[in-house]
């Protein structure tokens, strides 16, 4: 038996939760779930407002189209099989991977559940996320077992608040590495305004800060003249790109959801790892359910890195499968249907 379901949730979001240039207030996106001889595989296929290039609805279309043939497959199969013929070499493999990257990325996941190869361990240490006053993440810090990393937004504001966030986080935990983040906000002079008000002691503890600048010229420009690490993000995901050794950049940022398959995406971080560079796994606003399978993908494919995927707290409730220790209430299977909407449906024998 060969069964695939697509569904579509929407989950209601903090408020105040702003991407680039709009407020988001649900978290929308499709649950796949693949069924075949007594197996099972889910995955979340969720693109990103402002970040992914897919629409939700080209998102559907193309995983729908996915499922299709995957059902198909079973069919082809299964009319080989009554006729005694050969089964041919196409019908051992799976359907073509979607060029879309949540697509692919979320079928990826459920077919690796599907076949045992996504190892149920997972790491769900997270690196705390401060958008806004430091106080709370410098708490959550002091409570915080092993190595000490947390990621700060940078951009949003004035450089000058910015550099005194990092200052006051740096010199209350004196044992802290900062991840930042500018998604290319900063022009070269903001950038080198921002530079001025970390205390130089300090800089060496900035882990890196993604993609400051607006174009990666200017940022590896950044790196050099101030001393102060950077990472590839948006442009992991451009045409383009190529892991590379570059002086001043320290790690690339997997986020799955916008980069595409388990393959693609184990790809590059052998890549990264072989040329002595960190890939950090980090979140697009998944789902609770999302963002455990990011965790055991973490363990997985980047043991020994911290993930970035604290981002559940954004969310006003949980998805089916829940994250250790969250407060946040957890919609069960069970509870869920008045939230799960079922797009499409087909099963074979």
């Amino acid at each position: 038996m060969r069964k695939a379901t697509l569904y579509q949730f929407s989950l209601p979001m903090e408020a105040g939760v702003i991407l680039r240039y709009q407020r988001l207030k649900t978290r929308d996106g499709f649950l796949v779930h693949l069924q075949e001889d007594g197996r099972d595989g889910w995955g979340e296929i969720s693109p990103l407002p402002e970040f992914s290039h897919e629409t939700l609805e080209q998102a559907k279309i193309s995983a729908v189209e996915w499922l299709q043939q995957w059902i198909q497959q079973r069919l082809q199969k299964q009319c080989l099989q009554k006729q005694r013929l050969q089964k041919p070499w196409h019908l051992n493999t799976q359907p073509e991977e979607s060029d879309l990257p949540s697509v692919a990325f979320g079928i990826s996941c459920a077919l690796a559940e599907l076949q045992g190869e996504l190892p149920e361990i997972a790491n769900y240490r997270k690196a705390p996320l401060c958008t806004g006053d430091p106080d709370d993440v410098i708490v959550r810090l002091g409570n915080m077992a092993g190595q000490k990393i947390a990621k700060v937004k940078v951009g949003l504001y004035e450089a000058v608040r910015d550099g005194m966030v990092v200052n006051v986080m740096l010199e209350a935990v004196p044992d802290l590495r900062l991840r930042l983040d500018a998604n290319r906000s900063w022009t070269r002079t903001k950038a080198e305004g921002f530079a001025k008000y970390v205390n130089p002691d300090y800089r060496q503890r900035i882990a890196f800060i993604e993609e400051p600048c607006k174009t990666r010229e200017e940022s590896l420009a950044f790196a050099r003249e101030t001393g102060i690490a950077i990472a590839w993000d948006e442009s992991v995901r451009e045409a383009d790109f190529k892991v590379e050794t570059q002086e001043g950049v320290s790690a690339i940022i997997i986020k799955p959801t916008l980069v595409g398959s388990i393959d693609r995406c184990r790809q590059l971080i052998t890549q990264a790892h072989q040329l002595g560079l960190e890939a950090v796994i980090s979140s697009s606003l998944e789902s609770s359910f999302g963002l455990t399978q990011l965790a055991r993908l973490a363990q997985w494919l980047t043991p020994d890195t911290l993930p970035g995927l604290d981002t559940l707290d954004l969310m006003q409730s949980q998805l089916i499968r829940c994250w250790p220790d969250s407060d946040i209430q957890c919609v069960t299977f069970d509870r869920t249907f008045d939230r799960l909407a079922t797009v499409w449906s087909r099963e074979c024998q």
